[in-house]
């Protein structure tokens, strides 16, 4: 697919928009129980059932309208149907909450893998986004692999320790914030190992017209 324009505003409403409307709409029924077909659902097992269409459409609609869609939004849209499903399917929010162990731990595993291997699996998934030499890609992805194995460490220290609330708060703005810092830190790695041969190519092609 070749990718198309998106105005920001509507990006960010695909993105953020299902996670911030599925945080309001547990903080209003987390105290709520429902009765459906004599099986009574707990608030966050009824707004994890309306919510998982919407997650799949806004993912769907955004890959349509941008004509791509990241390797990692499409596991992570895998993910969320599969734990979300059950979690609705056998009245278990507990499998829901594990829904992010189970993520961050399938990458770490995957990018240790790669790095046994001595390749960047990252560099598969992100490299549209970052272009890094080889050696960059390496340190980027044994530090994001290390950060992937911390975080599934929290997700079950926080959902097994803590409250519903707590953790959804902490899935949903505090685990966000912490990989964004967490990029953010990395920017002298960037700068250090930044591959300019897209661009060189680019220069060239524009030269021999």
């Amino acid at each position: 697919m070749t990718s198309k324009p998106l105005r920001a505003g509507l990006k960010t409403v695909l993105e953020f928009g299902p996670i911030i409307g599925f945080v309001l709409a547990y903080l209003v029924f987390r105290n709520d129980s429902f009765v459906v077909a004599n099986t009574e659902y707990s608030g966050l097992v009824v707004v994890i059932a309306a919510f998982l269409p919407v997650f799949v459409i806004a993912i769907a609609t955004l890959g349509y309208l941008t004509g791509q869609i990241a390797r990692i939004q499409v596991a992570t849209a895998a993910m969320v149907l599969v734990f979300g499903g059950l979690s609705v399917w056998l009245n278990d929010p507990r499998l829901f909450k594990v829904k992010p162990t189970a993520i961050y731990l399938t990458l770490a595993i995957l990018l240790s893998i790669g790095l046994l291997r001595g390749q960047s699996w990252l560099k598969y998934i992100m490299e549209d986004m970052i272009p890094l030499k080889r050696k960059g890609w390496m340190i980027l992805t044994k530090r994001v692999t290390l950060l992937f194995f911390l975080s599934a460490g929290a997700n079950e220290l926080v959902w097994r320790t803590q409250s519903e609330t707590v953790w959804v708060i902490f899935e949903t703005v505090v685990m966000p914030v912490i990989i964004l810092v967490f990029f953010l830190t990395q920017i002298g790695l960037f700068v250090d190992h930044v591959s300019l041969k897209p661009a060189k190519k680019k220069r060239k092609e524009g030269s021999a017209r």
